[in-house]
């Protein structure tokens, strides 16, 4: 491939390690676990994973392994670190015995069930050292849930002399993992499963597991950004900036971007919530904060949106579930209707409270509402131009207030989301080295005879050197949640905590943040120099640890 300077000067860089793992290592077990909540049923369904130890790698004494076939698989969405993860399981294998193979599945968990894979050879691995994306194998969403898929993914496992695979991936992912290590646990199968965690969003996380794999590069991308944006809006000064972000389920990205570069208003879709907020209440919000900036003679700003947001605000949620009811009971009825009667057809449809919510919903949300479902019938939120359905209300209420006198502005806005930007960039030092770190404890807890457990570095705010690696057991962040009309086991996403101090280091600011303009510009991502500029954690683990 042809390189550039940046990746021919990355290809050199060697990822720092936790001071337990550069020697040989043994298990200091903990404590048994217990899920985090569903305690009798996640029990009943994973008799031979549940309630095993935390472990801890501590230095011990070298020992002769024999040689190790293990398999590997990047699942779901991309996250920046990938590569180190699996650069790092390989040389830990490699390291416990230079024969050991690893095989990567192409494309996701399909390519197990496919038996489409390739052996990771020290010549392939060494081009994807310290670069950002999942393309040296590719990654996939297919969920691995059904016997048949197990026993499938068995077959290949067995003629290629498999003894363990890492499953790298988010929190559908890791419970797949999870499912498939008590398969095989239960038929004798003599298959390891370790898992790795992986997401830009942020809500994989818990005391065990401090943050997710790609997170700190992506919200240190996505602030870059916005830090040019808002150095372009403070020179223009016209134009306010509506900025969507990547976090479908928690609000992780959008505080730590706030954190990092001091907008004039951040959303948190978990305050919302918990607030009962309307939209109403919403797009009040952002007016008058527009408006006080107004009145200085501010006519620019910033605004902060998650990409979940519609889905937290208590009433939307109520109309986007009725929608879903009716539109599923009443498919091909719809589907008689005219275009230009859609609206109407749905406002006398619906019941009173979400009728008027609906009305009151610009036309072009109002019929991605209606109309652009997904496989199961349901409303595609994610495509929901939030940024835009936000800037169109605040300009409808602006114009309001304007007649009333409230208001004496001028009031333009510009549209972006910041997502596919984030997922594939050159990992940051920190990312570089938790990854690595990660696929290296993989290994460790491979040859240490672990099965269903995920690989944990802890202590990530000081120096490598001191990070403490071990593993947690997946069932241990288990809970029952209903998908799909069903009560399934999952891992319980870890959601933006309103009582946690990187939200309340936020509350403490964003006044005085909505009426001056203090932007931060965090520039681009820094590989080469002090410290502390390059190696610096996010600002919600130094907040969260107290640094």
């Amino acid at each position: 491939m042809t390189k550039s300077a940046l990746q021919i000067a990355r290809a050199a860089y060697q990822p720092k390690l936790p001071k337990a793992l550069k020697g040989a290592v043994k298990v200091k077990e903990g404590e048994p676990t217990q899920s985090v909540a569903d305690q009798e049923a996640i029990k009943a369904l994973f008799p031979n994973t549940y309630g095993m130890p935390l472990i801890q790698f501590v230095e011990g004494e070298a020992v002769n392994m024999p040689a190790i076939n293990v398999g590997v698989i990047l699942s779901g969405g991309q996250a920046p670190g990938g590569h180190n993860v699996i650069s790092g399981l390989f040389d830990g294998i490699k390291a416990l015995n230079k024969d050991s193979k690893l095989y990567g599945f192409i494309l996701g968990p399909g390519g197990l069930v496919d038996h489409n894979y390739m052996e990771l050879t020290s010549d392939i691995i060494d081009e994807y050292r310290n670069t950002g994306g999942f393309d040296i194998i590719g990654s996939g969403r297919t969920k691995l849930e059904k016997e048949e898929q197990f026993d499938k993914g068995l077959e290949i496992i067995k003629e290629l002399g498999i003894k363990a695979l890492v499953i790298i991936g988010g929190d559908d992912s890791n419970t797949n993992a999870c499912v498939l290590a008590e398969y095989y646990a239960a038929k004798n199968c003599g298959v390891q499963v370790i898992g790795c965690p992986k997401t830009i969003d942020g809500d994989l996380k818990n005391d065990m597991i401090e943050t997710s794999f790609g997170f700190d590069t992506a919200c240190k991308t996505y602030s870059e950004v916005i830090g040019n944006i808002q150095r372009d809006c403070n020179s223009a000064r016209k134009y306010w900036h509506f900025i969507k972000l990547m976090g479908r389920s928690a609000s992780h990205i959008a505080l730590e971007c706030a954190l990092q570069v001091q907008p004039n208003v951040c959303i948190v879709s978990e305050e919302v919530e918990e607030k009962n907020m309307s939209l109403d209440d919403v797009v009040t919000y952002i007016a008058q904060v527009v408006a006080n900036r107004a009145a200085q003679g501010n006519n620019f700003g910033t605004v902060l949106i998650p990409e979940g947001l519609i889905e937290f605000i208590p009433a939307m949620k109520r109309l986007i579930a009725e929608l879903n009811d009716f539109l599923a009971a009443n498919a091909s009825e719809f589907a008689l209707i005219k275009k230009s009667h859609q609206r109407e057809y749905i406002i006398s449809k619906l019941s009173k409270e979400n009728s008027e919510i609906y009305a009151s919903l610009p036309e072009g949300v109002a019929r991605q509402l209606t109309l652009d479902r997904d496989p199961h019938g349901n409303v595609q939120v994610s495509l929901i131009e939030t940024e835009k359905l936000l800037s169109d209300m605040v300009a409808v209420k602006l114009a309001q207030w304007k007649e009333e006198g409230k208001y004496v502005g001028k009031f333009a806005a510009q549209h972006h989301f910041f997502g596919y930007e984030g997922r594939c960039a050159a990992p940051s030092n920190f990312d570089a080295d938790y990854c690595y770190s990660l696929g290296y404890t993989a290994s460790m807890l491979i040859a240490n005879g672990k099965t269903g457990y995920m690989s944990s570095v802890r202590n990530t705010t000081a120096p490598a050197e001191e990070w403490i690696a071990g593993g947690v057991p997946i069932t241990m962040m288990m809970n029952m949640e209903r998908r799909h009309g069903e009560m399934k086991p999952v891992i319980q996403k870890a959601l933006v905590k309103l009582d946690g101090a990187p939200f309340k280091a936020f509350a403490a600011q964003r006044e005085r943040w909505a009426i001056e303009t203090d932007y931060v510009y965090p520039g681009p991502i820094q590989y080469f120099g002090p410290t502390e500029v390059c190696d610096q954690a996010t600002k919600t683990l130094q907040l969260e640890q107290g640094k």
